[in-house]
């Protein structure tokens, strides 16, 4: 609890509070606001950072779900009359409707019990994003800049990378926060590619793929994508259907994703390269 706001922290909202002054400014820091920029910061909680953006870029924008948390807010920032809050749930927001003349710098320390299923709904609105600076557990973080036969590798981090160059900065410990977490934190920057470095022909399809797979994540390719692809469709794209999932890389997963689409003759109603549409990539799992 922090006795000058007297707000409780809530469990049910993920609450914790950044206190630390130290980490504060170094995620600030990493972060370079300018006054010209459009950020809007996602869960702001007492103000800790907010208060740090405030000063540099006053037309700061956040989206706030504990409504107990509004009033504190205004009162506290109170001075800034441009400072907008938004009362909403982040999962459910609209981001894209925030966008003026400038692509949005989203920033946040995410709640962990939402934070995989918040980073693929802001996935869905990279094309109007010019980076996002998160904290977040340093599992997840870990799982977001994964590679091949890394344990950590696996859908979080094949469709973040496919939107987002992925850039896991510091890690922070429990004491940096009130209440102090039971897991370690860590700060991630993602930037979107302007141009999908291995765009594939349907997203959907794609998403399909790398699910399946990663729900069998320890089966060979031939037992895992089985009744999806065929034993000598994967080794006519040059992949070795003996591997496991989490030992293809994201231009793989493209490869057969657009091999099934053209086998189909599918005529891809929804995400081409280039649109702004994850998908359902909101469902996803702790893979």
């Amino acid at each position: 609890m922090s006795k000058k706001a007297g707000h409780q922290a809530r469990k049910r909202f993920g609450q914790n509070f950044l206190h630390d002054p130290g980490v504060i400014e170094r995620i600030v820091r990493a972060i370079h606001p300018k006054p010209d920029d459009a950020i809007v910061e996602i869960g702001p909680g007492l103000g800790a950072i907010t208060e740090e953006i405030l000063a540099v870029n006053p037309k700061l924008q956040v989206v706030e779900l504990d409504r107990d948390l509004i009033p504190v807010l205004r009162t506290k920032f109170f001075n800034y009359p441009e400072f907008r809050i938004h009362e909403a749930d982040a999962l459910k927001f609209d981001f894209s409707q925030l966008v003026d003349e400038k692509p949005l710098r989203i920033i946040g320390n995410l709640p962990y019990n939402i934070s995989t299923p918040l980073i693929f709904h802001l996935l869905a609105q990279s094309g109007v994003v010019q980076d996002m600076h998160f904290m977040l557990q340093k599992e997840v973080v870990q799982r977001m800049g994964a590679v091949p036969g890394d344990n950590n590798y696996g859908r979080l981090g094949i469709m973040t990378q496919y939107f987002c160059r992925v850039q896991p900065l510091f890690e922070v410990g429990p004491g940096a926060f009130r209440p102090a977490p039971k897991v370690d934190s860590a700060i991630v920057r993602l930037v979107p590619y302007k141009e999908l470095p291995h765009p594939a022909k349907d997203l959907v399809t794609l998403q399909a793929v790398v699910r399946t797979a990663f729900n069998a994540r320890r089966k060979t390719l031939r037992k895992a994508l089985a009744g999806m692809v065929t034993v000598e469709q994967l080794q006519a794209l040059g992949i070795n259907d003996g591997l496991r999932p989490e030992n293809l890389s994201l231009a793989d997963y493209v490869s057969i994703a657009d091999l099934l689409v053209t086998e189909k003759g599918i005529d891809p109603p929804g995400v081409q390269a280039g649109e702004n549409d994850a998908g359902d990539l909101s469902g996803d799992s702790h893979d």
